[in-house]
């Protein structure tokens, strides 16, 4: 009887497209009108509705929802909704042949949280309790996308992460002249003076040489890391660019199987983790990545969607800084991310993962939906 009342009852699938509110660029991904999110929901025979989710910077969220709602959905109705792992590692081999850490990750991803919030509904705790409990805070920092802004408006930019009450910044590089990079660096530290945390991330815009000539140009200036120098697959360029730069370097958002992690954490000499929860199987595939990164001595941060990951990264003994990104999804939430007065992440102590979007805020934003 019991086994019969955690079967999944129903899957719904839901595909937005919600427009930012200016132009925002970085170095490769070039400009950003919008972002896409794909949010899955599942129903059990026990009464229960987990929500789960993942997003794009703008492209290929219906092949994600096609994905979902054509190949995965079907598969999901009566199966046992406890099993987390288990349908998991279904969902991988299933798929693997054709979605092997491309736009199968994103779907699992969605898939995967919403059960997690099932999980956490039936414990009736809160996501930070559920998946480890150490805390329920963490470091934080604001992590801009802001390469096509002027240094006047960059500085205008940082200011305002600065009175909201963050005491960590990232700021985009990847400018042709790398020196128009160094200035900008230059000019951020000034501004944020010496106590305060600051990153630069270029996007896997640049060759290993560039990188390093970069790297070598801004050491001056407490760099706490360089996310993301060069192509995320150059593993043994990641570690050549460590090795020449006192930098630490940061990785993670375009590794999309735990694999990946694993050849970049043997070969990469990454100073920072920073799996998303989005695209590397869920709240199931950053756990994964956390133990890595616990057992190899590696501090874990996140890349994008804080609303949830600020429950993650708080869970963990190991944790590094949540990144606050540039894409407001939590304005759209029923619980806006927010800080202490010290600057750090609040995990929601509501039942669940804390995420639930604002029905009215999205409602125009919905491009389909089954």
């Amino acid at each position: 009887m019991r086994n019969s009342l955690l079967k999944i009852k129903s899957v719904k699938v839901e595909y937005y497209q919600i427009p930012l509110a200016e132009v925002l660029s970085d170095a490769k991904h070039g400009d950003h009108t919008h972002f896409e999110v794909i949010a899955v929901r599942i129903m059990t025979n026990d009464g229960y509705e987990g929500m789960g989710y993942t997003y794009t910077g703008g492209k290929g969220g219906r092949a994600i929802y096609s994905l979902l709602n054509d190949e995965i959905k079907p598969g999901l109705i009566g199966a046992d909704s406890s099993a987390i792992m288990s349908i998991w590692d279904k969902l991988q081999w299933d798929l693997h042949y054709v979605g092997r850490g491309g736009l199968l990750s994103f779907a699992i991803s969605a898939v995967d949280i919403a059960l997690w919030d099932i999980k956490c509904k039936r414990l009736s705790a809160p996501l930070w309790q559920v998946a480890g409990g150490h805390s329920d805070k963490t470091a934080c920092y604001a992590g801009g996308i802001d390469l096509n802004f002027d240094q006047k408006k960059l500085l205008a930019n940082i200011q305002g992460y600065l009175d909201r009450g963050f005491n960590a910044v990232k700021i985009k590089v990847g400018k042709a002249d790398y020196k128009e990079d160094v200035a900008r660096v230059e000019a951020v530290r000034q501004l944020i003076g010496d106590d305060r945390t600051l990153m630069v991330d270029a996007n896997y815009s640049m060759n290993v040489e560039h990188a390093i000539r970069f790297a070598k140009a801004i050491e001056k200036f407490d760099i706490t890391w360089f996310e993301e120098p060069t192509i995320p697959d150059d593993y043994k360029g990641f570690a050549r660019i460590a090795q020449a730069t006192s930098i630490p370097l940061a990785m993670g958002e375009n590794l999309h199987t735990l694999h990946e992690f694993g050849y970049a954490i043997d070969q990469a000499k990454l100073g920072f983790l920073q799996p998303d929860a989005s695209n590397i199987g869920g709240i199931t595939g950053w756990l994964h990545i956390a133990s890595q990164a616990y057992t190899h001595n590696l501090p874990i941060c996140s890349h994008g969607m804080h609303e949830l990951h600020v429950s993650l990264l708080a869970s963990q003994p190991h944790a590094g800084f949540l990144e606050v990104h540039s894409f407001p999804i939590d304005e759209y939430t029923t619980r806006p991310l927010q800080l202490d007065d010290n600057g750090k992440a609040c995990a929601p102590d509501i039942i669940g993962t804390g995420v639930e979007f604002d029905a009215q805020l999205v409602k125009p934003h919905l491009v389909k939906q089954s």
